[in-house]
């Protein structure tokens, strides 16, 4: 299960950064990346300087950002969809490893003969921020509106560049506002609209191809040992499936202990309450998904007795749907393979 965007947890800090930005301030410019600064593919629609209010106040971007780093989730492909390329960017450890990157990111930097961002190293949480990497990436703007920095973290990080945060609460910032502010902080507001309206067409164009979606009733849910947990429709790996035709199943909102969270902890002696036409659930291998249709446990579930599921199985798969983003709709692993899932699960 990715814990940067699932159960994430933390808020661990790095200590000492005024000593950290000193040393930066007379170190040396010899930034792997300098010779990308400025790659952009699309041009600016905006005028600056440009004000995006979020969560911890309002971050003023006085000009067009010519270094961009991201961190979290989501703005990565953002930014790159709207013409820029970041020259650092948060390490997915979870879902790719050390020092790799996302299928459908590093396809898009290679396509345009991009040289690879920086990796910010990430300890698979999302909690400890590196600040260090960061100043020496040299950011004129850091990119965080789906993340789960805190607002000392922002604060810091603020003073390394012009920082943008979530608009309300951690990790749970829609796909389409993680766009829209993306799209806006870059100067770059027109191109952010494109994006939605294509994606919006590719999920009203499989809604048509697929009518069986209609009205059936979903839960998106994560398997672990003790407990399982549906995620709630603030989370915006649900969100997206009502985009196709689905509903989120009332029992969702009925069982919900989160008080405003995009999850919950439910015990497997409530899992038959999850009541759902279809259920969603999501496994790093093969082994642990086939384990799930044959577990006691699960089968009190009615979708799973019914054999009524969609098992989204792999890391990549995973997190090309959890949520989606600007560049892995059309990925052929994200949510093409997704939907095909979900049609054999409401025929079955």
């Amino acid at each position: 299960m990715r814990t940067t965007r699932a159960f994430r947890r933390g808020t661990a800090l790095v200590a000492g950064l005024a000593a950290v930005l000193s040393l930066a301030a007379c170190g040396s410019d010899d930034s792997s990346n300098d010779k990308d600064a400025g790659t952009t593919t699309l041009e600016v629609t905006d005028e600056f300087p440009i004000t995006i209010e979020h969560a911890f106040g309002s971050t003023e971007i006085t000009e067009e950002p010519k270094r961009v780093a991201t961190w979290g989730w989501g703005s990565t492909e953002a930014a790159i969809a709207s013409g820029v390329y970041p020259v650092a960017i948060a390490e997915q450890l979870w879902t790719v490893g050390k020092g790799n990157l996302l299928p459908w990111v590093e396809e898009a930097y290679d396509a345009k003969g991009v040289d690879h961002p920086t990796l910010l190293p990430d300890d698979g949480s999302g909690s400890t921020v590196p600040y260090d990497e960061f100043i020496a990436a040299k950011p004129d703007l850091i990119l965080a509106p789906y993340s789960g920095i805190t607002e000392e973290q922002f604060k810091k990080l603020n003073d390394i560049a012009p920082t943008v945060a979530y608009p309300e609460a951690p990790w749970t910032t829609t796909w389409q506002d993680t766009i829209t502010i993306t799209a806006e902080a870059l100067g770059r507001s027109k191109h952010g609209e494109t994006i939605l309206g294509d994606i919006d067409t590719f999920l009203a164009d499989e809604a048509e191809k697929h009518p069986e979606f209609q009205g059936k009733t979903i839960a998106a849910l994560y398997p672990g040992p003790n407990t399982i947990s549906p995620y709630t429709e603030l989370d915006p790996r649900l969100a997206i499936l009502t985009k196709l035709g689905f509903d989120v199943a009332p029992s969702i909102a009925e069982l919900d202990t989160s008080d405003g969270g995009f999850y919950y902890e439910l015990s497997w002696e409530e899992a038959d309450k999850i009541d759902a036409d279809v259920a969603v659930t999501y496994f790093d291998d093969d082994a642990q998904a086939t384990a799930f249709l044959e577990d006691q446990k699960a089968l009190a579930i009615p979708a799973v007795k019914d054999g009524n599921v969609a098992q989204v199985v792999g890391r990549e798969r995973i997190s090309a749907v959890s949520p989606p983003t600007a560049l892995s709709f059309q990925w052929s692993g994200g949510m093409p393979e997704l939907v095909k899932l979900l049609s054999e699960a409401v025929a079955d």
